[in-house]
């Protein structure tokens, strides 16, 4: 008998294939003591298991490469940096020495001591750490067992967990593993977001997955609808099939949409902008028709190395970044390091209380000025080669985006009396992804040429919600009304200073939010490369005076439900 589960739609795509159930993280071992005689003995033997764990995270990442290795080492160096731990290895020395547990045991006391740590913690970030915790300590214990870790994965199956970590994901996939189900987990959170660079069908907050899957289940996985079917029945592989074939008509489609205008059915051109980190990227930008990068991460340039780039490295990077624009505006963000993106160079601090509010973004730049006197140098440098725009992270104020100017003004003085050719002029914007900044916008948008909405912080420092805390994931959503009229608010105080303001959060590359940030105003979107063809076609299917005509009612809307019935009915519109 086939049973219907629902979750929320993390990653698009659809998977058939048989479960992989991995239980929860907790350790079931019972007590188990050793003689004397034998403490050296599982002494080395937990030794050996922790040198095994470490091998492998080291493994994996010589197999990364690219950008996938940046946005995955950073989850690996974290785990690596856990099983150095010296509160985690001497805690569990001790407990060999002293109580003479076995190591298997000894692992579980040690967990459950550092769970009740955390546990007490008040702040949700630190708190969320746990399930890293967790996972490192899942490796030893398969290392412990000498029985492969829960990573392991096979080819045509479908994981079912309680939540995945993102330096799991681009290994599960090399191992063959189809798709993902969590009971846990956010749309939003960085799991979600690699698995949509991966392509890897995600769903999400599936209620008891674990509890209602078994392993060797046939499951069929729709990451678009949020839909899993467990022991399909012959009509259902029936319609799984036709949705392939769908989606292969859709993709052809969407080709179709590469040279195309991105033009809604009244005759209103949209700009659609790409988001960067890497040239492999920017090609994709440039092959998709792009009108240009809204979003260059410049912070991969200085993760997963022990010294920072010099002025020369980062101009290289820059100037091919927009050589492979060829004449198209590249947005290059400035350093926005801090938070969950922590650094090996001593850049950024290494034990703040909240890291999430801590010295990132501008905060850093400010802080660090001989670092940002070399990164703003080489940017102006790349300038001479196409049209730039300069980016700030993080801004809370007027403060702030005056001193980067100071800054500026100064540094192009001396580049060009350096012999530089540096552009005449440089357009410098804000991001807004603190409240703050969104609520006295106006008190500093006479001081920059461009805004660029944060969305992915934004929610998260608006509603208070850590979007990568698992047990969050039901209340990280930019389908809040506190959201959507910031939002409005925000652009519309750039439309009255006529000031250009794009979306660069996720929101933006998602289809279905097309309507909606269209009817709040939006002109200018900027997405990861990989949804740009399916935003444009969404913005070619839709009406924008209608849309403009309905902005009232969605701004009227009290709950995430009625967000999501204006979303439906516009939906249903645009079909007819």
């Amino acid at each position: 008998m086939s049973l219907h589960l629902r979750g929320h739609a993390a990653a698009r795509g659809n998977a058939l294939g048989r479960a992989r159930v991995r239980q929860t993280h907790a350790l079931e071992i019972a007590e188990q003591r050793i003689s004397t005689g034998q403490i050296g003995a599982e002494l080395e033997r937990l030794h050996q298991a922790v040198a095994a764990a470490r091998e492998e995270m080291h493994q994996l990442r010589d197999r990364l490469h690219g950008a996938l290795a940046r946005e995955v080492g950073e989850f690996l160096d974290l785990h690596a940096l856990l099983l150095d731990d010296p509160e985690l290895l001497h805690g569990l020395d001790e407990l060999i020495r002293t109580s003479r547990y076995s190591a298997d045991y000894a692992l579980r006391v040690q967990r459950d001591r550092l769970a009740a740590v955390f546990d007490g913690m008040e702040d949700a970030y630190l708190k969320s750490r746990m399930d890293d915790l967790d996972h490192v300590i899942g490796r030893i214990h398969a290392f412990l067992q000498k029985r492969p870790t829960d990573l392991k994965g096979v080819a045509g199956e479908i994981l079912v967990c309680d939540n995945v970590a993102p330096s799991e994901l681009a290994q599960l996939q090399a191992q063959g593993v189809v798709g993902i189900v969590s009971s846990a987990g956010s749309t939003l959170s960085h799991s979600a977001i690699l698995a949509r660079s991966l392509h890897l069908p995600l769903v999400v907050g599936v209620p008891d997955a674990v509890q209602k899957i078994n392993d060797g289940d046939v499951l069929i996985v729709d990451g678009g609808s949020g839909q899993v079917i467990v022991a399909p029945t012959p009509e259902h592989l029936r319609e799984y099939r036709t949705r392939l074939r769908e989606l292969a008509k859709e993709q052809r489609e969407l080709g179709r949409l590469r040279s195309k205008p991105t033009r809604t059915r009244d005759n209103v051109d949209i700009s659609l902008l790409a988001n960067a980190e890497s040239l492999d990227d920017v090609a994709r930008a440039h092959a998709l028709g792009a009108g240009g990068l809204g979003l260059y991460r410049t912070e991969f340039l200085f993760l997963q190395r022990d010294e920072l780039p010099d002025e020369e490295e980062q101009f290289q990077s820059y100037r091919d970044t927009v050589l492979g624009m060829s004449g198209r505006p590249v947005t290059i963000r400035t350093l926005d390091l801090g938070a969950d993106k922590a650094d090996h160079t001593g850049l950024t601090l290494s034990d703040e209380d909240n890291p999430a509010l801590g010295l990132r973004g501008v905060r850093l730049s400010l802080a660090r000025p001989v670092v940002a006197r070399s990164q703003l140098r080489a940017i102006l440098r790349a300038s001479g080669y196409g049209p730039v725009r300069i980016l700030v992270p993080m801004v809370s104020g007027r403060e702030e985006i005056m001193q980067v100017r100071r800054q500026l003004k100064r540094l192009a003085t001396q580049l060009r009396e350096e012999g530089h050719e540096i552009a005449e002029r440089i357009p410098l914007g804000a991001m807004i992804e603190v409240p703050a900044a969104a609520i006295a916008l106006d008190s500093f948008i006479d001081e920059v040429d461009f805004l660029s909405i944060g969305t992915n912080d934004l929610v998260q420092y608006l509603l208070a919600v850590d979007r990568n805390n698992e047990a969050l994931g039901e209340l990280y959503s930019p389908l809040h009304p506190a959201v959507l009229r910031l939002i409005a608010q925000v652009i519309a105080t750039a439309k009255a200073n006529d000031t250009p303001v794009a979306v660069c959060g996720e929101i933006a590359g998602d289809p279905r939010f097309v309507p909606m940030l269209l009817a709040l105003g939006l002109t200018e979107f900027s997405l990861h490369p990989a949804t740009l063809l399916e935003v444009r076609r969404a913005v070619r299917d839709s009406h924008l005076a209608t849309l403009h005509a309905q902005a009232g009612k969605l701004l009227r809307a009290r709950d995430r439900k009625g967000i999501e019935k204006w979303l439906a009915t516009i939906a249903n519109v645009t079909a007819a």
